[in-house]
């Protein structure tokens, strides 16, 4: 007998090495592999083991569930219940990036200085992303290189990048050598970006690492978005100095 199974909470390879040897160990399981990127885990068993078994066998954060098969009459239902989650997964990072913009509307309001106002969010936003992916540095690292071209090719850049996002905002905040930091912040993001857009055209479901491993957030269009937007900030500034 082969069962497809989704299993969520995984985050990065070891979340899979862990999982599989997990199943693997179960009396009955014949054959176990577990597949990252779709999240889902195919076993082969000699014998009929329950849900609740093979739940039982795994740490508390990683819930397994059985893949069902789709069905013509609820597809439409289905997608809009799909939609609603997605969105409700991405509230953390909509909610930061409302404090971000309303902070620097503040902080460039009397009198309003446009320039000010992109330097100031940029600040911000690599000082708040680079704390989120600090909170569990060693974990980072895994999920990013997932979909960053650069970090999976030398995989030491993902251990770097945190520190790279917080130097930038930095130098953003305290406007210091802001030209470097255009500069940086286009090769940087365009090589994520370039990842993330590969990612969503091949419609690979995996977690999106922009704020660590502390928020499970999926990859979506969200992502794209806010890469592009800091890119078009970097262009304008630097077609403007």
């Amino acid at each position: 007998m082969k069962h497809t199974y989704t299993v969520a909470g995984m985050t990065c390879n070891g979340c899979r090495t862990s999982v599989e040897s997990k199943l693997n160990a179960i009396d009955g399981v014949t054959k176990a592999s577990v597949d990252l990127e779709t999240a889902e885990a195919v076993i082969e068993m000699n014998r009929h083991i329950a849900l609740k078994e093979i739940q039982k066998t795994l740490p508390e954060k990683y819930a397994i569930s059985e893949k069902k098969a789709s069905n013509v009459f609820n597809t439409a239902s289905t997608q809009v219940e799909a939609e609603k989650s997605e969105l409700k997964q991405l509230f953390p990072l909509f909610l930061i990036f409302g404090y971000i913009i309303v902070a620097s509307v503040l902080l460039n309001s009397n009198p309003w200085d446009t320039t000010g106002f992109m330097l100031d969010f940029m600040g911000l936003f690599y000082i708040v992303f680079s704390f989120f992916k600090l909170l569990d540095l060693k974990g980072f690292p895994e999920s990013f290189k997932m979909y960053d071209p650069l970090a999976k090719a030398i995989p030491a850049y993902g251990w770097v990048y945190p520190f790279i996002e917080l130097g930038l905002g930095v130098m953003f905040l305290m406007r210091i050598e802001i030209l470097f930091a255009l500069i940086i912040t286009l090769v940087v993001l365009g090589i994520t970006t370039i990842g993330v857009t590969k990612t969503l055209l091949d419609k690979k479901s995996i977690q999106c690492a922009c704020l660590g491993t502390a928020l499970k957030l999926p990859m979506t269009k969200a992502t794209f978005i806010e890469n592009s937007i800091m890119i078009v900030m970097a262009v304008i500034m630097l077609l403007s100095s």
